[in-house]
């Protein structure tokens, strides 16, 4: 009898489909594993958005406005970035919900709903930590091949853009908003421009608050960089305010060096401020650099 039960337990098991070892993800949280493959995925952070855009991953549900063209596919009515609907999210049923940024203070509460992982970015090395989710969200959905291409295509961009910015001067990252401007340097959410592209500061020691360092016309044309590159926070969100290239035509900015040789970029708002880090938006950013650096 005895054997017969082992015998009846062995088949049952092998009857069973086998279960998917867990990945372990790196989050902005420390190492945490979940289930491979999940079937339904909700979305709160642009740039997992991106990268899973990128990889072809299905995503189930996401926010009322993604503010990237690009991911404007994906909108829909999980509530907002800022206040996700607990509700709405409960009636999707996700087996994962992907979380970050502007989203990372909800993570408690939508952990009471789904398995939830916070995919804030956490540093100032932005490439190296995209490349890691990217591994990581190869590895959670099956599609390491996948995942391996677009690494090896973003490492090719990155020193193509490394090249072109090389021996070309310094430069000063601002954001507008309206009038107001702010300086980001290196340590910063933008200082990867610096720090792994290779642009030097025209400024070193700016505040690395997540605002930046408030400035003025003064401190630009006292700064006089080679290079300016300009974010516009109220065209990224779409807010109705003077545009960036209104508020920096002014006396003081048109004496700087920047403005003088043409060597004022406009970078993609939407893209480096909402979905910064995510694959497509780092390609799309490397490409404008390198087209204004070799031009140069």
């Amino acid at each position: 009898m005895k054997h017969a039960i082992f015998g009846m337990l062995a088949a049952v098991s092998l009857a069973l489909p086998a279960v998917a070892d867990p990945v372990a993800l790196r989050t902005a949280r420390g190492l945490v594993e979940t289930a491979q493959a999940p079937k339904t995925v909700a979305v709160y952070d642009m740039a997992a958005l991106d990268t899973l855009d990128a990889l072809g991953v299905p995503v189930a549900g996401s926010v009322s406005k993604t503010f990237v063209d690009y991911l404007a596919k994906y909108q829909g009515d999980l509530g907002t970035l800022f206040e996700p609907d607990l509700e709405a999210l409960y009636t999707l049923h996700p087996d994962l919900v992907i979380a970050g940024g502007r989203s990372a203070a909800k993570v408690g509460e939508l952990a009471k709903i789904a398995p939830t992982v916070d995919m804030t970015f956490t540093g100032d090395l932005l490439i190296d930590e995209a490349k890691e989710r990217l591994e990581d969200y190869g590895r959670l959905f099956g599609l390491e091949d996948r995942a391996a291409l677009i690494e090896g295509q973003l490492d090719a961009k990155v020193e193509e853009a490394r090249d072109a910015i090389a021996g070309k001067g310094k430069g000063l990252i601002i954001l507008t908003n309206g009038p107001k401007i702010s300086a980001y340097g290196q340590g910063s959410r933008f200082g990867w421009i610096h720090g792994e592209l290779g642009l030097p500061e025209a400024v070193e020691n700016i505040e690395t608050t997540a605002h930046g360092e408030a400035i003025s016309f003064e401190f630009i044309h006292q700064a006089d960089p080679d290079w300016l590159l300009v974010l516009d926070r109220a065209a990224a969100i779409g807010a109705e305010a003077e545009g960036a290239q209104a508020t920096l035509d002014n006396p003081l900015v048109r004496e700087t060096k920047a403005w003088k040789q043409g060597h004022v970029i406009y970078l993609n708002a939407a893209e480096i401020y909402i979905s910064s880090g995510g694959v497509q938006s780092l390609d799309h950013t490397l490409d404008l650099l390198i087209k204004a650096f070799e031009g140069a």
